[in-house]
C-alpha cells in the first residue's frame, strides 16, 4: 500500500483569539495555496475576512454597540483626566513636574502599543482588551488614593498603558470590519460621542474639584470602565465560545519564552529605553542648577541615542517575530508617515501642555471656561476627521488632504503665537482653537489611512501600532519641550516682571500650584504674573510653530495612493 501523505498543521488566530487550524497535506494543491498565503512574515490568518466569515450580522451589531458604550467611557476619560492631572499636581505642589508626568506617560503610551498588537494577535482581542481594563481599573484606584508624586505618577503611567491599549484596539478592532475608503469615516465616527462628552465634562471637572474634589472624579472611573468594557468583551466571549463548539477553534500552548519571543520583547524594551533617555532629560534637565552642562544629562541623551541605534540591527538580525520589521525602514510610506506623525503630535502637545494653568491664571478664566477652551480644539478635530473621511471616500486618496491639513495648522500656530497674549479677547483665543482642530482632523486622519494601504491587511495591527506610537512619542517631545521652556524661563520671567514686589518664597508658590498664593485679579501684581505667563506661553508657540513646517513640507512627499474598496463594509 503508498504511505499516506503526512500531513502538516498550520496554526493561526482570528482578531477574537480564536485559534484557526488548516491541514496541509503534500500534493493537494489547495492546502498548498493556503499554506503560502498565510506565510507572509507570520503565520496568522488575514484578521478582517475571518471576522467577516465568522460572524453573523447579529454578533457584528452587538460588537458595534458594545464598542460606542466602551467609546463612551473613554472618551470620558480623556476630557477629564489632564484637568484632573493639573488640579492634582498643583494640590500636591508639584504643577512644574506636569510636563515631566506628561513625557513619561507618553513615552509609555508609546512604546506599548507595539507589544499590545502583538499580544492582541497571539491570545485575540477580547483577552487583550480584558488586560487593559484591569491596568486601567489599577490606575485609577492608585491615583485617587495618592498621596505623594510617586504613588500619583505610578497610576498615571499605568493608565497611560490602559488607554493607549483601548486606542489601539478600538482603531484595530474598526479597521477588521471596514474597507480602505470607508475606513477613515469609521475610524472618526467611533469618536463621535467626543462632539458632545467635553461640554458635559467641563461642567463635571468644575462640579468635582469644588465638591467632592478631584480624587473621587478619577477613582469614579474605577466602576465606569469595567461596567462599560464588559458591554464589548461579553459579546466578543460568546464569540470566541460559539467557535470552540463549532469546532473551529482550539486552544494552543505555548512557553513564556516563545510568548516573549513573538510579542518581541527585546526590541520593545531597546526603543522603550532608548526614547525614555532621551525624552525624560528635557524636561528633568531645567530642574538641576546647572541645566543641560550636568554631566548625567549628557551622558543618559548619548546612551539614548545609542540604544535606539541598536534597534534596526535588533530587530533585522535577531528579532523572530519583530515589532518593527526592518523592512519598514526602507519603505518611504512608512518612514514619512512616522515622522509626520511625530512632529505633528509634537506641535500640538507643546502647545497645550500649559494651556489650562495660563488660561486659569494669566486670563481669569473659571474652571469650566478654562476646559471649554482646551476642548474645542479635540471637539473640532473630530467633527474634521468625521468631515475628512467622507472626502477621502468620495476623492478614493488622501495627498490633498494631507497637505491641506499641514498648512492650516501651520496657519493656526502662527495666529496662536500672534493671540495668546493678555490682550487678545476670549473669542479669538477659541477661533484659533477651532482652527487648530480642523488641521489636526485633517492631517491625523490621513496618517492612519496612509499607513494602512503601505503594508497588507494582515501587518495591520502592526502599522497601526507603530504610527500610533509615533503620535505618542511626538507627544512626549512636544511636552518634554514645553516643559524645559516653562521650567526653565517661568521663573526668571517672574522675578523679571516682579522685580522686588515678591520674594523667592512667593515666586516658588506662584511657579508651582495654580491654587496657591495668586494676587487678587484685577490688582497690579496680578497683571504682572499674568504677563509673565502670557511671555512663557509665547516662547512655547514659538516652538510649536517652528516643529509645524516641517510638518508640511513631507506631506509633499507623501505617497498618493488610491483608495478602492477591497472588502465590504
Amino acid at each position: 500500500m503508498p504511505a499516506t501523505p503526512q500531513s502538516e498543521v498550520i496554526v493561526s488566530s482570528d482578531n477574537l483569539g480564536n485559534i484557526i487550524v488548516a491541514r496541509h497535506v503534500p500534493g493537494n494543491l489547495e492546502s498548498k495555496a493556503a499554506l503560502s498565503e498565510s506565510k507572509i512574515e507570520t503565520p496568522r490568518a488575514n484578521d478582517g475576512q475571518t471576522v467577516q466569515t465568522a460572524t453573523s450580522w447579529k454578533e457584528r451589531y452587538a460588537l458595534w454597540a458594545g464598542l460606542a458604550i466602551l467609546m463612551l467611557v473613554y472618551d470620558l476619560d480623556i476630557s477629564t483626566q489632564y484637568n484632573y492631572l493639573t488640579y492634582a499636581t498643583s494640590d500636591l505642589g508639584q504643577l512644574s513636574r506636569l510636563a515631566i508626568i506628561t513625557t513619561a506617560s507618553s513615552i509609555v503610551s508609546a512604546v506599548c502599543k507595539l507589544p499590545m498588537a502583538k499580544v492582541s494577535d497571539i491570545l485575540g482581542r477580547a483577552p487583550a482588551f480584558i488586560l487593559t481594563i484591569i491596568i486601567l481599573t489599577i490606575s485609577y484606584i492608585l491615583c485617587g488614593e495618592s498621596r505623594n508624586l510617586g504613588t500619583l505618577t505610578a497610576g498615571k503611567l499605568l493608565h497611560s498603558v490602559g488607554i493607549a491599549g483601548i486606542s489601539l484596539l478600538t482603531t484595530v478592532l474598526v479597521s477588521d470590519f471596514t474597507s480602505r475608503r470607508w475606513r477613515a469615516f469609521a475610524y472618526n465616527a467611533i469618536y463621535a460621542p467626543y462632539l458632545v462628552i467635553p461640554w458635559f465634562a467641563a461642567f463635571i471637572v468644575e462640579a468635582v474639584v469644588h465638591g467632592i474634589g478631584w480624587r473621587w472624579g478619577i477613582s469614579m472611573f474605577a466602576i465606569l470602565m469595567p461596567v462599560c468594557g464588559a458591554s464589548l468583551v461579553i459579546p466578543m466571549l460568546v464569540i470566541r465560545l460559539r467557535a470552540k463548539r463549532a469546532g473551529r477553534a482550539v486552544r494552543v500552548q505555548m512557553t513564556l519564552r516563545q510568548f516573549f519571543s513573538e510579542i518581541d520583547l527585546g526590541g520593545t524594551l531597546l526603543i522603550m529605553t532608548g526614547f525614555a533617555m532621551l525624552l525624560l532629560p528635557l524636561s528633568v534637565a531645567a530642574e538641576t542648577p546647572a541645566r543641560w552642562t550636568t554631566p548625567w544629562v549628557s551622558a543618559v541623551l548619548i546612551l539614548g541615542s545609542i540604544t535606539l541605534c541598536c534597534v534596526y540591527p535588533y530587530e533585522k538580525r535577531i528579532a523572530k517575530s519583530p515589532v518593527a520589521p526592518a523592512r519598514y525602514f526602507h519603505m518611504p510610506g512608512v518612514v514619512i508617515v512616522f515622522a509626520l506623525s511625530c512632529l505633528d503630535a509634537a506641535g500640538k502637545t507643546c502647545a497645550e501642555t500649559y494651556l489650562l494653568p495660563w488660561s486659569l491664571v494669566a486670563r481669569h478664566l473659571s474652571v469650566r471656561n478654562a476646559s471649554f477652551l482646551m476642548y474645542t480644539a479635540d471637539v473640532t478635530q473630530g467633527l474634521a476627521g468625521i468631515v475628512t473621511g467622507l472626502a477621502m471616500y468620495l476623492m478614493k486618496s488622501y495627498k490633498l488632504i494631507g497637505i491641506a491639513g499641514s498648512l492650516v495648522r501651520l496657519a493656526g500656530y502662527g495666529a496662536m503665537l500672534h493671540i495668546r497674549s493678555n490682550t487678545s479677547s476670549s473669542a479669538a483665543l477659541f477661533a484659533t482653537q477651532v482652527v487648530q482642530g480642523i488641521g489636526t482632523g485633517a492631517i491625523e486622519t490621513v496618517f492612519i489611512i496612509a499607513a494602512h494601504v503601505a503594508v497588507p491587511h494582515a501587518e495591520m495591527a502592526q502599522i497601526t501600532s507603530i504610527t500610533l506610537m509615533a503620535g505618542h512619542l511626538g507627544k512626549g517631545i512636544g511636552s518634554a519641550i514645553a516643559g524645559g521652556i516653562y521650567t526653565g524661563t517661568f521663573r526668571g520671567r517672574l522675578h523679571a516682571r516682579l522685580k522686588d514686589g515678591s520674594n523667592t518664597a512667593r515666586i516658588e508658590s506662584l511657579y508651582n500650584s495654580v491654587t496657591g498664593d495668586l494676587p487678587a485679579w484685577g490688582t497690579p501684581e496680578r497683571l504682572l504674573v499674568s504677563q509673565a505667563y502670557s511671555d512663557v506661553i509665547g516662547y512655547i508657540c514659538i516652538a510649536a510653530l517652528v516643529l509645524s513646517v516641517p510638518v508640511f513640507v513631507l506631506a509633499l512627499f507623501l505617497p498618493n495612493t488610491n483608495l478602492e474598496c477591497v472588502c465590504p463594509l
